[in-house]
């Protein structure tokens, strides 16, 4: 992979600023550029581009005061600095006049090896190409990023006919294992794959509204998770991209296409809603109004009829719901055959994505495997539409089509294409197999493209139909139960799987994990504990906890929570280095796994946090503990003699149930450790984790020592319970939040000691364990746990 030292975004718009904050997220220095300011320093475009980033949501940047990490230039005093760049990602406005026009004024200060692209939504990569100097044009690519680009997988990368393979392989290791993102390559066509579909696909959709006379709310109820898509469904997710935004790339495809080159042209013509609304201003998310608007705390959604804002909250008929948990086949069928509006709508917009996706596939992508994973990627699918097409089966699926397009029902007349009905993929049954999918141009199923750094993924994302290994069967397995998996790979490292609901951890997982560390100390050189999916661990299964307090009382809650924190001890203390692999939640007792192992290794969307609060409950399984413990660490570091100011982070964190909400946030609250690594591509997790396992084993690692540490004793406990004291008295928490934080402010504190008094891990353990089996017994925190367990909210009391 080329090594990117140091990337320029060339324009502070919201795309370049947001591009940016994801560089500095993942360790990338990066020079964010913009115009002089006409009045006051001339970097104040990007020093206020900058700023904002603070301010968006969802947030662009996993910690706010990385800001200060990207760089400010601008085009006239610092163009210098593009000289040091490996990587000059334009990011400005899409006209293709400006880009021209800055490529110019940019391109003499571009170094000799420095690869350029184009962050366009959609315009000619080939025709920007074609206006750069020579010696740039090899080096000169597109790539689409889509918003935001933190968050969102996909990113497009389109080559021109000049642009070097090996340029375009370069960038694609960067931005896979680099920018942790999935990429896809795009021909050079307007909108590339997934917008050239999806928002086709949109204008589609609006159309089927309009033919049916569907409400916007019903709309996103249908076309959210219930069909497997994005749960913003359509409008939200409008409203979320913005409404100009949307307008613009729909302009792309009128002003680059006709009649001619996409048959489906007349249906490209601009909503009248999106007309309407962008008229007033509407924007969008971004302007609090678009195809909705939030009042107070109701939701109100646009009515094009009276040109205003209605209560929303509309949802799609039972009857559909309940078709669409159908197997594919049976869903498609009923759908097609339904006779209320509700269901034909359903039916037309999925008939009308097999259709172009079928029609255009040889134009825009090389594969179907391209298209699929471009609308998994960016449009928030489960399925692409050829995978679902398949799955529901091929032939069938494609004669339906075929007859509506025949009785003029489709938004086109256009036939599918003669492969969809002869050859290969007729013969195979869809465009996906075992040996590749399909690509109309060589008329032949081609495996997907491998580059060294697609190595690291040792179970990447794959489409239906594809030939891929399933971790839930890989390797050798060494020991299998109903709560975990343990299985090794290289004979070298022991991998731990857990097999619970929501990954929950259970008595028996507990056991489970046990075994898997005297496993690991016996046959193997380390230990990772890897769930495969998300989430990590959503901590301790309460509600298999329930029938045994029921039964026995009290004593069986202490005598569970007592075997999780032997467990947890068991894997700090353990012979082997276990290093955990966490990607989505690890909260509570997933929380505490995570920090008793000798290492973590985390995806950069991971979740971390104790949150027992919410239930009314303390952290029970050692997370207490490890806040006194690593204070004391952390002051032993230090000359300060007052270790207060180190345990008030953890405190507050355990007692506010703050969840870092990146792994970048979870390493301030201090759940993640600076040596800790963070990975940006969530299907490298499991092979970095397996290296410093490797890694750790083959320097000696030994586990820590076993030694009383000091806390901050009664009088420690006493500064903490005033500040408690004014909270409540003020009325920022409830009487039963204030008991259950003075339980924690006991617990970190060292119960009723003297400050400097040296405990030990077990000591503090048994003070958890009778503050939560105290609050297990108390009415409030039983209505806090009925609550979650039966409404998934937590409940203030």
């Amino acid at each position: 992979m080329k090594t990117v030292r140091q990337v320029a975004v060339l324009g502070a718009g919201v795309m370049g600023a947001q591009i940016a904050a994801h560089l500095v997220n993942l360790k990338v220095p990066v020079v964010l550029f913009d115009l002089p300011a006409k009045e006051g320093p001339k970097n104040g475009i990007v020093t206020r581009a900058i700023e904002n980033l603070k301010k968006l949501k969802p947030a662009p940047l996993g910690v706010a005061t990385d800001a200060a990490l990207i760089r400010a230039a601008n085009y006239e005093d610092d163009l210098a600095l593009l000289g040091e760049c490996d990587l000059v990602i334009e990011a400005i406005a899409e006209r293709m006049d400006w880009k021209l026009d800055l490529y110019r004024k940019v391109a003499p200060h571009i170094a000799p090896q420095a690869i350029v692209a184009s962050n366009t939504s959609g315009l000619s990569i080939t025709a920007m190409g074609e206006a750069l100097p020579e010696a740039l044009r090899a080096r000169f690519c597109g790539i689409h990023f889509f918003n935001p680009p933190r968050y969102m997988q996909l990113v497009e990368l389109i080559p021109t006919p000049a642009t070097d393979p090996a340029v375009l392989d370069a960038l694609h290791d960067f931005v896979t294992t680099g920018l942790g993102k999935g990429v896809v390559r795009a021909k050079d066509t307007p909108n590339f794959i997934a917008n050239r579909v999806g928002i086709a696909g949109m204008l589609g959709t609006l159309r089927e509204v309009e033919k049916y006379g569907l409400a916007f709310d019903v709309v996103d109820d249908l076309t959210g998770k219930k069909l497997g898509r994005a749960s913003s469904g359509t409008f939200r997710t409008a409203d979320v991209v913005g409404l100009d935004t949307l307008a613009h790339v729909v302009r792309t495809l009128q002003d680059n296409l006709d009649a001619a080159s996409d048959p489906f042209y007349a249906s490209f013509a601009t909503p009248e809603v999106l007309k309407v609304l962008l008229e007033m201003g509407h924007l969008g998310q971004k302007t609090k109004a678009g195809f909705y608007r939030k009042q107070g705390r109701e939701v109100l959604r646009f009515e094009l009829e009276s040109r205003s804002y209605v209560p929303a909250g509309g949802k799609a008929d039972e009857v559909y719901a309940r078709m669409l948990k159908k197997p594919a086949a049976q869903r498609l069928k009923l759908l097609r055959e339904s006779e209320g509006p509700q269901g034909r709508f359903l039916w037309a917009i999925l008939r009308n994505s097999f259709h172009y996706a079928a029609v255009h596939l040889g134009s825009i992508a090389e594969t179907a495997r391209d298209v699929d994973l471009a609308l998994r990627w960016g449009f928030g699918m489960q399925q692409g539409p050829f995978e679902l097409w398949q799955e529901a089966g091929w032939l069938q699926v494609a004669q339906w089509v075929q007859e509506d397009i025949a009785k003029g029902e489709a938004l086109s007349t256009a036939p599918l294409p003669a492969w969809v009905f002869e050859g290969p993929v007729a013969q195979a049954g869809g465009v996906h197999t075992a040996e590749g999918s399909w690509n109309p141009t060589s008329g032949r199923f081609e495996a997907p493209r491998q580059r060294p750094v697609q190595q690291r993924q040792l179970f990447p994302e794959t489409v239906r139909g594809e030939a891929a290994s399933d971790w839930k069967t890989a390797g050798r397995t060494v020991h299998e139960d109903a709560s975990l998996r343990l299985w090794t790979l290289d004979e070298d490292i022991l991998i731990a799987s857990l097999k619970t609901k929501m990954h929950a951890i259970s008595p028996e997982l507990c056991e489970g994990l046990q075994l898997a560390v005297d496993t690991a100390e016996r046959e193997f050189r380390g230990l990772v504990v890897w769930s495969g999916d998300e989430p990590f661990s959503v901590g301790a299964d309460l509600q298999a906890m329930l029938p045994a307090f029921m039964a026995v009382g009290v004593a069986a809650i202490e005598d569970a929570e007592g075997f999780m924190q032997q467990t947890m001890l068991r894997l700090r203390y353990a012979g082997v280095p276990v290093v955990s692999a966490i990607r989505g939640m690890a909260l509570g007792g997933g929380c505490e796994l995570a920090v008793h192992s000798a290492r973590r290794v985390a995806a950069l969307e991971s979740y971390i946090g104790l949150v027992e609060v919410g239930v009314g409950l303390v952290p029970g399984a050692g997370g207490l503990t490890y806040i006194a413990r690593r204070a004391a660490e952390l002051q032993a570091r230090t000359a300060h003699k007052d270790l207060l100011p180190f345990l008030s982070a953890g405190f507050e964190a355990a007692a506010m149930a703050k969840v870092g909400t990146s792994a970048l946030e979870s390493r301030q609250l201090g759940y993640l450790l600076d040596d800790d690594i963070v990975v940006p591509h969530k299907d490298e997790l499991l092979y970095v984790a397996i290296q410093q396992a490797k890694a750790m084993a083959e320097a000696g690692w030994r586990a820590p020592l076993r030694r009383p540490f000091p806390v901050a004793g009664r009088s420690g406990r006493a500064t903490i319970q005033g500040q408690l004291v004014n909270l409540r008295d003020g009325g920022f928490i409830s009487g039963h939040d204030f008991h259950i934080a003075s339980l924690i402010a006991h617990v970190v504190t060292g119960g009723d000691v003297d400050a400097g008094t040296l405990v030990t891990e077990e000591y503090l353990m048994t003070l958890e364990r009778r503050a939560f089996c105290e609050l297990v017994q108390h009415p409030k925190t039983q209505d806090r746990i009925l609550a979650m367990l039966s409404t998934g909210k937590p409940l203030r009391n």
